[in-house]
C-alpha cells in the first residue's frame, strides 16, 4: 500500500513568495524599472514646481 497517496496534497514550500519578485541570489535584472520610476520621479517634481510657481 502506498501511504504517500493518502490525505490532502501537500502545497509546494515557497508557494507564499510572490513571483514577480526575483528570490536571493538570483542574477540582476535590467536597469528599465529603475529608468522608469526615475522619470516619473522628474515628471511628478517638474509638476509640482509648476504648481508651485503658479500659485
Amino acid at each position: 500500500m502506498d501511504y504517500g497517496k493518502n490525505g490532502n496534497p501537500k502545497a509546494a514550500k515557497d508557494s507564499h513568495h510572490p513571483l514577480d519578485q526575483p528570490r536571493r541570489g538570483a542574477p540582476k535584472g535590467d536597469d528599465a524599472a529603475a529608468k522608469k520610476k526615475a522619470e516619473l520621479l522628474a515628471r511628478m517634481k517638474a509638476a509640482a514646481e509648476a504648481r508651485k510657481s503658479k500659485d
